[in-house]
């Protein structure tokens, strides 16, 4: 992998944090909620987030449909 290429993915992920950081800070102050509430939610809504996006691959790809070979 080039050099330009590594360093662009890592400052996108750097990006990417920061900007979830500040987001959730922002909604925790407009929620006015404890930050033991902040802890808590995030890993769960990211959580579900995975879960969710498995989920909707496994239902919308061809490629693990198993009934497609079964013979009628």
């Amino acid at each position: 992998m080039p050099l330009d290429r590594l360093v662009l993915i890592l400052v996108m992920v750097v990006v990417a944090a920061g900007v979830t950081v500040l987001i959730a800070s922002y909604l925790a102050a407009a929620l006015q909620v404890g930050p033991a509430a902040g802890l808590v939610a995030i890993p769960v809504l990211l959580v579900g987030y995975v879960i969710w996006r498995v989920i909707a691959d496994r239902v919308q790809s061809r490629e693990d449909d198993h009934y497609d070979h079964i013979e009628k």
